[in-house]
């Protein structure tokens, strides 16, 4: 159940994020408070994730994909431009997700 919830955890993060572009500062109330349900979901089911899955872990690969996911919904929705340094960044960044799932030990004390 731990990964079902660090995926949930992750969508609700990605959800909130994305909704506080749409926000505008705040200035308009329904992605604002789609801001506020998004976060608050997502540390909820985090604080699931750490009854089964190290907090160092866990955390790494919510922010790690988080970001990715962030910078995806960034060029769909908001016509934001990623430049090769940016995507190398975070090829990385999935990497070291993947190597820390396939080979760390601290995935299953």
């Amino acid at each position: 159940m731990g990964y079902i919830y660090l995926a949930v955890a992750i969508i609700a993060e990605v959800i909130g994020t994305t909704a506080l572009k749409a926000s505008e500062e705040f200035s308009k109330p329904i992605p604002s408070i789609i801001v506020v349900l998004g976060y608050g979901a997502a540390f909820y089911f985090l604080s699931l994730v750490l009854k089964t899955i190290p907090i160092g872990i866990a955390y790494a690969i919510w922010a790690g994909v988080g970001i990715v996911l962030v910078a995806i919904v960034g060029v769909v929705l908001f016509e934001q431009k990623l430049d090769l340094p940016a995507v190398i960044g975070m090829l990385l960044i999935v990497s070291g997700v993947v190597v820390m799932n396939a080979f760390s030990q601290s995935i299953n004390p």
